[in-house]
């Protein structure tokens, strides 16, 4: 709670920030594709706040109306971190390639994977571990997803801020600040990496803890 309150204040404070170069969150992404090579993916807007995401099914990189239409320090932030992440799937990037694969089973077992834990630890007290099992398994594989997570955000705000610092869009009082967004996004995927971690870890304690006292 206390980074995602970090991260907000620093994107409202920082799309107050207008850029010198006038480019919106829009123009700065169209500009790092062509700069990249990249003609054939799509900058669209979407709906919701910090609702910003590149989608590799159908090459669009959708940002949110304070990013798209806005010419800030957080939305050329935003915008070329996203473009990022394109970047990524032109190259033929290991760790999205890894994480777009598991996609499908992550989607399946947040379905599920709650009322099995939950329903498991309740029959682990009358000796059934079965589904508390089962729900270990599908919870490590969203750990896993969250931990393959990292190195593509990392990853895609080191490409952005390598851009960002080569090129005109930010000056050299802009771009600490985009540093600074970036940075504290990056942020909220660490700990919710060890928030699933840990709970992970509780899961498998309780499984270990009722075997031990059979």
């Amino acid at each position: 709670m206390i980074v995602s309150m970090i991260l907000k204040s620093r994107f409202a404070a920082y799309s107050k920030i207008p850029l010198s170069s006038r480019l919106t969150g829009k123009e700065v992404a169209e500009k790092m594709l062509r700069e990249n090579g990249i003609y054939d993916v799509k900058v669209v807007s979407v709906d919701g706040f910090l609702s910003d995401h590149y989608n590799p099914a159908n090459k669009t990189i959708n940002l949110s109306p304070e990013v798209y239409s806005n010419y800030s320090v957080s939305a050329a932030a935003v915008a070329a971190h996203e473009t990022g992440h394109a970047v990524q799937h032109a190259d033929a990037y290991t760790w999205l390639n890894l994480r777009s694969k598991l996609v499908p089973a992550v989607q399946f077992s947040s379905t599920i994977v709650n009322w099995l834990l939950i329903i498991g630890v309740f029959m682990a007290n009358s000796g059934n571990y079965s589904l508390l099992l089962a729900g270990i398994g599908l919870f490590a594989l969203t750990v896993l997803f969250t931990l393959i997570t990292l190195p593509v955000e990392f990853d895609a705000s080191r490409r952005a801020l390598a851009w960002l610092k080569t090129t005109n869009v930010t000056n050299a009082s802009e771009y600490p600040k985009a540093k600074n967004a970036l940075t504290w996004a990056a942020m909220t995927y660490v700990v919710a990496a060890l928030a699933a971690v840990v709970t992970l870890i509780q899961y498998i304690m309780i499984y270990l803890g009722g075997r031990n006292r059979n």
